[in-house]
């Protein structure tokens, strides 16, 4: 499924996003750089030790990623120009900021791509899986955000890549109550 947005696409797909082919990937990444479970485990397996040995020399100038931002690294043997990894915040009951840390993860992911001139860029699910973020609520502050930004910023497509027929579902749900 997809929306246009002025001149960009927004779309939703079921599928792994380390087989994507786009200028950038987005990873789900924890606060260290080094890898982890899940989205961030897969794509630096699939990328290949080029992309830990970027995330490396990050650390050593910033000393790894804050919660709601992001950083840049090539992408290895990934079907990209570009992986952009953000941390996304750990559910904790939506006390902590956790809807503002999840919608400047993918704010400053969409930025970080349009500075470095990409034009495709694809997205996980940013915190539902290990971090436990609520699907419904995670669906609605990624689209919803991608939706702003694409409201002063132009790309060819914002994918989102979703893992599971219920996540994917559930940002259908989402997209289909967005205003065009």
């Amino acid at each position: 499924m997809q929306k246009k947005i002025n001149n960009t696409f927004l779309s939703l797909k079921l599928g792994d996003i380390t087989k994507e082919t786009a200028d950038a990937i987005v990873n789900a990444a924890n606060h260290t750089l080094l890898g982890g479970g899940g989205v961030d485990g897969a794509i630096h397996k699939a990328g290949g030790t080029q992309i830990l040995n970027e995330c490396i020399e990050i650390r050593k100038r910033q000393g790894g990623c804050k919660t709601g931002d992001a950083v840049i690294t090539t992408a290895g043997r990934l079907n990209a120009r570009f992986v952009i990894h953000t941390v996304g915040p750990k559910w904790q009951g939506g006390s902590f900021n956790e809807d503002e840390l999840l919608a400047s993860a993918y704010k400053t992911s969409l930025r970080l791509a349009y500075d470095n001139k990409v034009e495709t860029i694809a997205f996980p699910s940013i915190s539902t899986g290990a971090y436990k973020f609520p699907v419904a609520r995670a669906a609605e502050i990624a689209l919803k955000t991608a939706a702003g930004f694409l409201q002063e910023y132009d790309f060819k497509e914002v994918r989102f890549v979703l893992f599971t027929d219920e996540v994917l579902e559930e940002y259908y749900r989402t997209i289909a109550g967005l205003k065009d």
